[in-house]
Parts: C-alpha cells; sequence; structure tokens
C-alpha cells in the first residue's frame, strides 16, 4: 500500500480498514491524554496497541518513542511488533541495534528502528540508568514487574518535564510497585481497564484444544489456579499479606541479564534439587558465589520423568557443574534418588534433606533473608516468580506453623524448595568440607546399574 499523509494519519489509519482494532484497543489509540495508564490482561493486545500507538504518533507527530520493558527479551518483542507496524504503513527506513551510555558509564543494548521522517522507536530494558537518558514519548512496557519501579519512575518523570507524553501498561503484580499506586490514587492519568470478559464480550478470540472457539470459562478450567486467574486475567491487584515473599521483594533479586543456564565465573558452586514426579516437577538450581552474592547459575526442570531418568540428569549436571555441595529433597520418593546420588558422589558432597514442618520452616526463613539482604540474583520469568510468591505461612488452629502452596498444574512451587535447598548448601560454605571424593568403583557400579546406566560415561565428569 502507499504511504499514508502524516497529517491526520491516526484518524486516517483508523479509518482506513487496513486493520480491524477491537473497540477498546481503538479507545487506547485514540485518547491522545499526555498521561495514559493501562491496566489489561494476558494476551489481550497491550503490545500490539501501545506499539501502534507510538508508530502512529511518531510519524505524525515528529517525537522519539522509547520503550522501556521488564527485560531484553521484551523490549526485542516491543521492537518487533513496532517495525512490523511501520513496514505495513510503508514508514520503515532502517533497523540498527546500538549501545546506550548511561550517565554513569554503564553501557546497555538499545534496539531501534528509524520511520522514514527521521523520528525513531528505541526498545531498551528498564532500569533507572535506561529511564534517565532519553527525552523522548516513553512507554513503560509491564511495569508491575520492572525491579526499582519507584527509582525507574523518579529518573524517568523529569525527562518528559518538556511535553513529553508517557504511556504505561501492564497486568497487576501486587499491592506493594509503583504501577498500583499510579494506577489506584494518581488523578492526572487517563485509565484504561480491560479483563478477559470485557476483551470478550468487545470481540477477543479464544480458541480451544482443537483450534475452535471457546470462551474465558476454558481458560479458567484449564489454568486451575484462583489466584493466578484473578491477577492475570481479571487484573485484581492481590493482597500480598499472606505471601511469604511479596512480589517487590523477589523483583529486587530480578537480575535482566540472567537466564536458565548462565556461564560460570570461577566461583563456588551450590545445587539445590526438588525431587518431583507425576504431579511436581523436579527442579535443579545452582548458585554461583560471586562475591556476597550468589548468583543463579543454571535451573533445569523435568517434568514426569521415570526416576532412572532424574537420576541420570541429576548426575550429569552435578558433574557439569561440580558444586561444593547439594542439598537434595529426600522425601517419599526423593529418599531413594538422594542416597543413591550420596552413594555415588560422597556424603561430603550430597545432603539429603527430609522435608517437614521444622525443616520447611527453616528453608523458608533462609530464602526469605537472602532476598532480604539482597544476596541471591534470579532470572526474571514469569513462572519462577509466580512459584516464588505463592508460598504462603500458615499457622494452624494448634499454633504450628507450615509453608506450603497450592498445587497448580505447572507447580507445587517446586522451584521455590529447589532455590531455598541451594542456599541450605551454600550455607555450609564455611564448614570445613574435605576435599571431595567420589565413592569405591565397586559402590558406584551397584549404583549406576540399578538404574540401567554405564559407569564410564559417568567418571569422567567428576
Amino acid at each position: 500500500m502507499g504511504s499514508l499523509s502524516s497529517n491526520g494519519l491516526r484518524a486516517e489509519y483508523l479509518e482506513s480498514g487496513i486493520i480491524d482494532l477491537l473497540p477498546y484497543q481503538r479507545r487506547w489509540v485514540e485518547d491522545q491524554s499526555r498521561f495514559k495508564i493501562g491496566l489489561w490482561a494476558r494476551q489481550t493486545g497491550k503490545t500490539f496497541s501501545s506499539t501502534l500507538e507510538a508508530c502512529l504518533d511518531a510519524y505524525e507527530g515528529g517525537n522519539d518513542w522509547v520503550f522501556l520493558s521488564a527485560g531484553e527479551r521484551q523490549s526485542k518483542e516491543m521492537i518487533r511488533r513496532a517495525k512490523s507496524h511501520v513496514t505495513a504503513l510503508n514508514m520503515f527506513s532502517s533497523e540498527s541495534t546500538t549501545l546506550f551510555e548511561a550517565e554513569n558509564g554503564t553501557t546497555y543494548k538499545q534496539l531501534e528502528i528509524e520511520l522514514k521522517r527521521g523520528t525513531r522507536i528505541l526498545a531498551l530494558a528498564a532500569n533507572p540508568d535506561t529511564a534517565r537518558g532519553n527525552s523522548a514519548n516513553v512507554v513503560l512496557d509491564e511495569y508491575a514487574f520492572q525491579k526499582d519501579s519507584r527509582a525507574i519512575w523518579a529518573a524517568l518523570f523529569p525527562t518528559i518535564t518538556r511535553g513529553y507524553k508517557i504511556r504505561i501498561m501492564s497486568t497487576p503484580q501486587g499491592r506493594q510497585n509503583k504501577f498500583y499506586e499510579i494506577w489506584s490514587g494518581n488523578p492526572k492519568f487517563s485509565k484504561h481497564r480491560v479483563d478477559i470478559y470485557e476483551a470478550y464480550a468487545q470481540g477477543l478470540k479464544i480458541y480451544g484444544d482443537e483450534g475452535e472457539p471457546v470462551d474465558p470459562e476454558f481458560l479458567k478450567n484449564a489454568l486451575d489456579d484462583a489466584e493466578a486467574w484473578a491477577q492475570e486475567y481479571e487484573v485484581k491487584f492481590l493482597d500480598e499479606a499472606t505471601a511469604w515473599l511479596p512480589y517487590d521483594l523477589i523483583s529486587e533479586a530480578e537480575d535482566q541479564s540472567l537466564g536458565m543456564e548462565n556461564p560460570w565465573g570461577g566461583g563456588e558452586v551450590y545445587a539445590g534439587i526438588d525431587i518431583g514426579r507425576k504431579k511436581h516437577l523436579t527442579v535443579y538450581w545452582s548458585l554461583e558465589q560471586s562475591g556476597d552474592v550468589l548468583r543463579t547459575l543454571r535451573i533445569v526442570e523435568i517434568e514426569r520423568e521415570r526416576m532412572t531418568h532424574q537420576f541420570n540428569q541429576m548426575l550429569q549436571l552435578i558433574g557439569e557443574d561440580n558444586p561444593r555441595r547439594v542439598c537434595i529433597d529426600s522425601t517419599g520418593l526423593g529418599r531413594q534418588i538422594s542416597e543413591d546420588l550420596q552413594a555415588v558422589c560422597g556424603s561430603h558432597r550430597v545432603e539429603p534433606v527430609e522435608f517437614h514442618l521444622g525443616t520447611k520452616q527453616d528453608l523458608a526463613v533462609r530464602i526469605k533473608q537472602a532476598f532480604e539482604d539482597k544476596l541471591v540474583l534470579i532470572p526474571i520469568d514469569r513462572k519462577i516468580r509466580e512459584d516464588l510468591h505463592r508460598v504462603r505461612k500458615i499457622v494452624t488452629k494448634a499454633g504450628n506453623v507450615r509453608f506450603d502452596a497450592e498445587r497448580t498444574e505447572d507447580s507445587h512451587s517446586d522451584r521455590f524448595w529447589a532455590l531455598a535447598l541451594a542456599l541450605h548448601a551454600a550455607s555450609a560454605k564455611d564448614y570445613a568440607i574435605p576435599q571431595i571424593t567420589m565413592a569405591s568403583p565397586r559402590t558406584m557400579l551397584g549404583v549406576v546399574q540399578g538404574y540401567g546406566l554405564g559407569l564410564n560415561a559417568h567418571i569422567s565428569m567428576f
């Protein structure tokens, strides 16, 4: 198609029939308020709508737009969506990746597309340094999930002083963040709320297992998690009072440079393993000591696998990471695999931990202290975040304290307990552990043959 004119582009595009926006999406794009905030359910078109408005406004108004997202992966998705818009409108000129240098000299990866009129759409991972650096219209993407949301806000707001616009889009994440404060208490912002029921009523398509149209109840039943449904789809701000690890505490430990696997930096390694089988995940979580901080080295999740496979994979991971100490859940199904790993790897390396009220309380207290003291770093990942947040402190009628979480289709907070076990393993780092040695070949042979494995494939790992 040919280029649209730069005068009245927004109205011309919306009336052209080029794209069929749903009513709530159109209201967002048409609303030209300087301050605007959107509380939208998952998968209702937040990214599509916010990038479309930015592209139209950049071409029509002549000012740059900056997207600040929770992490680099989200930034890539924002710039990919923006590129699709400007390409469809015949506005696209070029695309590049540059380095953004903050005032303190730190550099960050900046994704950029340039429009034919010379204006740009930029995308970066959000932090106070990147928020401070650009005078432009700004979109805060999934702001409730951005680490240091208040510091980002304090650094960002002065950059829009000279008439620039600000857009905030997110699903909720508790009440202990700046997104909740702006949504609930700032009258300057034009507010757009879209839950899954409203989106469906206005034409959002939802599909079942065979591609057939379904209603929101299909998703609710499939999710089978009342709290997650209330937050992610009904956009409710849940009470944080009973959460052992509130969202803001988890957010402060998230590091956008980390993934599920990270390069080893030469520090001591500690690992935790939570064992599951049919309804639970088995999760291996290793941490590397980096100064005073324990940085996530690797997270491996195993779902619905035979114990033979789990033992084999755990043995391989221990061989590759060479942790100084491994703490493993020895409750129920974990008893045999923990004893066998201890037999092969040595009792000074592998410590079975049987879960009961006392040990789970000790583990829960340790993990909270690590987060409060900022001594642990974890990846930015929604499943990890929700798993950590789901654990509750429960006081029984008899006065006993227990820590538990509602079981979901995905997990029973198995990631929480794997991390807690890894932190427990690291707590023994000052203990005078003798040099780690392998079990005798006879012992190893008996164990690995019991799992139907070959011995030679594993000896070289240690």
